[in-house]
C-alpha cells in the first residue's frame, strides 16, 4: 500500500491487534479499539493492565490492522516499534471521545474538536484509571491481495 492508502485504511478501521513482550519474552496479544492521534494508532487501557506493565519494562510493541475474509481480499498493515504511554488527561479525553463515540454509535468527533460537556464528564469518569498508548512505528509492512 502507498502511504495514502495506509492512512485511509487505518482511518477506516477501528480494531487493532496489539502485541507487547511479556516478562519471559512471550508475546502478550490483545485486540483493542483505537483512534488515530496525529496519524498514529492510539488506544486507552487501564494503568495496571498487562500491556502497560509490559511496556514499562520493554516498550517494544507490534500492531496489526487487517481486513478481508477471502484470500484475494486480504489486506493489512503491521506496525513495528515502540508503545509510548501518555497520561495527559486532555489526550486521554480526545482519544476516549473518538473510541467512545464509535462504540456508542454516536457521531465520531474529529480529533481535537470540542467535546460535548456531558459526554466529556462521563468519559472523564470512565477514563480516570486509564492511560493512552500511542504506537510509535519504526517500520510498517503492508499487503493488499485485491491488487493484481
Amino acid at each position: 500500500m502507498t502511504a495514502d492508502e495506509v492512512t485511509a485504511f487505518l482511518s477506516a478501521s477501528s480494531k487493532v491487534q496489539v502485541a507487547t513482550v511479556g516478562k519471559d519474552g512471550e508475546p502478550h496479544l490483545v485486540t483493542m479499539f483505537y483512534a488515530l492521534l496525529d496519524g498514529k494508532i492510539a488506544f486507552s487501557t487501564y494503568k495496571s493492565s498487562q500491556k502497560v506493565v509490559n511496556l514499562r519494562r520493554n516498550p517494544t510493541m507490534t500492531c496489526l490492522v487487517e481486513d478481508g475474509t477471502e484470500y484475494d481480499q486480504l489486506r493489512g498493515v503491521a506496525l513495528y516499534g515502540q508503545g509510548r504511554i501518555v497520561e495527559d488527561p486532555d489526550v486521554r479525553l480526545q482519544v476516549g471521545a473518538v473510541v467512545g463515540a464509535r462504540l456508542a454509535g454516536m457521531p465520531v468527533p474529529e480529533m481535537g474538536a470540542p467535546i460535548d460537556p456531558e459526554f466529556a464528564a462521563a468519559l472523564e469518569q470512565s477514563l480516570a484509571k486509564r492511560v493512552i498508548i500511542v504506537m510509535e512505528p519504526d517500520r510498517i509492512t503492508t499487503w493488499d491481495h485485491r491488487k493484481a
